[in-house]
């Protein structure tokens, strides 16, 4: 069974959230480790973030682009973080995926930045 940090190595993991009567919902993203679990960014108001807020229960298996699972889940909890986990995150990510990393912080930006996106924590 892989680790969450093992995962924070996948270009692509499958997030589950789960709906408050139990049924799961799957969406593949981009993920960057974060000490011994990872971190990613949504915006504020996806459906993945109130499902988080109401149960921070999630799953995370690698996947491919599609959100074909390739592998095994792995169970953890998952919380919003804050401005300081925002800038540690933008740092990673710009550092794992490169320029496409770069043009995805600079979308955000022009979006709405901080205002509009929240950090997903897992561990």
């Amino acid at each position: 069974m892989p680790t969450l940090e093992q995962l924070g190595s996948e270009k692509y993991v499958l997030l589950t959230t789960f709906r408050r009567d139990g049924r799961a919902v799957p969406t593949p993203i981009w993920v960057m480790p974060d000490g011994d679990g990872v971190a990613f960014w949504t915006v504020r108001d996806s459906g993945k973030v109130k499902r988080i807020r109401n149960s921070g229960r999630v799953t995370i298996t690698a996947c491919d682009m599609r959100g074909n699972p390739r592998g095994e889940s792995v169970e953890a909890t998952a919380r919003l973080g804050g401005d300081d986990d925002m800038k540690r995150v933008s740092r990673a990510l710009t550092k794992k995926y490169g320029l496409l990393g770069r043009m995805t912080l600079l979308g955000s930006r022009l979006r709405g930045g901080s205002a509009r996106t929240v950090i997903v924590l897992a561990s």
